[in-house]
């Protein structure tokens, strides 16, 4: 039992009670308008039952009672809330447990009386992503699947929204299955060759076994690759914007957050240390850094400012390396492009709206967008430049599956590695029985993934960073 929405106030709260007991559990705190049936939204009152008094093991003082019909109209019976009451039976439900979800206001005060009640009838309190958890352990959802729904909660926009939805309905799953399936087929047919040799199973040549194997690895190649992208859907990334001081770099940073989120005036330096501000581009979530102008500093607390903007551009996925078109190419900005050759990174010439445009820069070839911070001109060209280096052909892969999480990375990864190991084996003539071992280390790596050889701590990690309800 738990609260399942955030903590604080709202308009709706609900309270969660899972288990073969939810249903008699929550009847004594609730006079209803009908009994509860599996599937229907019910509206009752939400009661303070003074008769009902925790006076043994099920809570309930009278032995007559009988907690599967709902309360009638008592003299002692005070009404707390008007509350909707919906029930699940297993195992339609989303844990696969009988559930009733009691929908209150979203008082705090209200919805705590309701988990008091529901612990003074015997509930306990769920931990942290207990009911993902069952519904993982009752073979509702895979590993995978589970993981969605945090990446789900935890979405900031809403392309990472569907991407995670995607997972959850099982897209990653379903692309790692048939990968596995082949591996099994492998396994089956060596295991039969060894086991069954005096029956004369034919066990498989060199040269088939290569190709099943690299049936199995470069589909698994393809899904280590999908990663690059997807850990940008996951997490976002930094873009950097850099320059020498007064090319229109918190401008430009204006017009990427569309507010007036930095200071810009005509003095050169005023900005002194990083402002940063998470915008969605292409449906991903990127955190723009202003950065300090990059100069000789005139003083301390400047220095400190274009020491924190070169960490920037050192840290960051992506550096916009922003110039003034409208005057002679400095030394700084060429120092700068030369840093930046480094890195990925894309060449602003802001200020197009002067008349004159002496820009000639004989360096680095790195991708160039014209802009206006003034006028708007070029933003929109801009936004499609920062969008095609996050990625964004990759957007197409979602709906088949991506590798968005760490953990299965290093996952396959390992598995990559087995593959490889069994691929020097056949090569070198190795026995089946050691080429196997290959097989299998390759097999218990993306089972690991979906859950079918997780073990508990891993189990309790994953788990331990849902939020409580969920």
């Amino acid at each position: 039992m738990a609260i399942a929405t955030p903590s604080g106030r709202g308009g709706i709260g609900v309270v969660r009670l899972a288990g073969p007991e939810a249903k008699a559990m929550a009847l004594p705190m609730l006079r209803l308008k009908h009994d509860l049936e599996p599937g229907r939204a019910v509206l009752g009152e939400l009661i303070d039952p003074e008769v009902w008094k925790p006076a043994n093991s099920q809570g309930r003082s009278d032995p007559n009672f009988d907690a599967s019909r709902p309360r009638a109209a008592a003299p002692r019976d005070e009404r707390i809330d008007e509350v909707l009451v919906t029930y699940f039976v297993k195992p339609h439900s989303y844990t696969t447990d009988d559930i009733v979800e009691i929908s209150a206001h979203g008082s705090p005060v209200v919805l705590r009386h309701i988990v008091e009640q529901a612990i003074a009838g015997g509930a306990r309190l769920a931990d942290p992503g207990e009911f993902t958890m069952r519904a993982f352990l009752n073979g509702r959802i895979d590993l995978a699947q589970a993981e969605a729904v945090r990446d789900l909660i935890e979405s900031q926009t809403l392309y990472q929204a569907k991407v995670a939805a995607q997972q959850l309905e099982g897209a990653f799953s379903r692309r790692l299955q048939p990968i596995k399936q082949k591996l099994v087929e492998l396994i089956a047919l060596l295991e039969a060759g060894i086991d069954f040799a005096e029956d004369d199973v034919s066990v498989l040549p060199a040269s088939h076994i290569l190709e099943r194997l690299n049936a199995v690895r470069v589909p698994l190649q393809d899904l280590a690759a999908s990663f690059a992208y997807g850990k940008i859907v996951h997490e976002g990334l930094t873009l950097a914007i850099v320059g020498r001081p007064n090319v229109g770099k918190s401008s430009l940073f204006n017009r990427l957050v569309e507010r007036e989120r930095a200071i810009v005036t005509a003095t050169p330096g005023t900005t002194r240390d990083l402002v940063s501000e998470t915008v969605a581009i292409g449906g991903i979530p990127v955190k723009l850094m202003d950065t300090a102008g990059i100069r000789r500093a005139l003083g301390e607390a400047e220095s400190i400012g274009i020491r924190k903007s070169i960490e920037a551009l050192a840290d960051a996925d992506l550096v916009l390396v922003v110039v003034d078109s409208s005057q002679a190419v400095a030394r700084e900005d060429l120092e700068l492009l030369q840093q930046a050759e480094q890195r990925p990174a894309i060449v602003v010439e802001n200020k197009a709206d002067l008349a004159s445009s002496h820009l000639s820069v004989n360096g680095p070839q790195l991708p160039r967008v014209r802009t206006s911070a003034v006028t708007g001109e070029g933003i929109a060209e801009l936004r499609a430049e920062i969008q095609r280096h996050i990625g964004g052909d990759g957007r197409t892969q979602f709906e088949n599956g991506l590798l968005t999480n760490i953990r299965h990375q290093e996952l396959v990864r390992k598995s990559l590695a087995a593959l490889s190991a069994a691929d020097a084996a056949v090569q070198n003539h190795i026995p089946h029985e050691m080429l196997l071992l290959d097989l299998y280390n390759a097999l218990h790596g993306l089972d690991e993934i979906t859950g079918a050889t997780t073990n508990d701590d891993i189990l309790n990690l994953i788990f331990s960073t849902f939020c409580i309800g969920k």
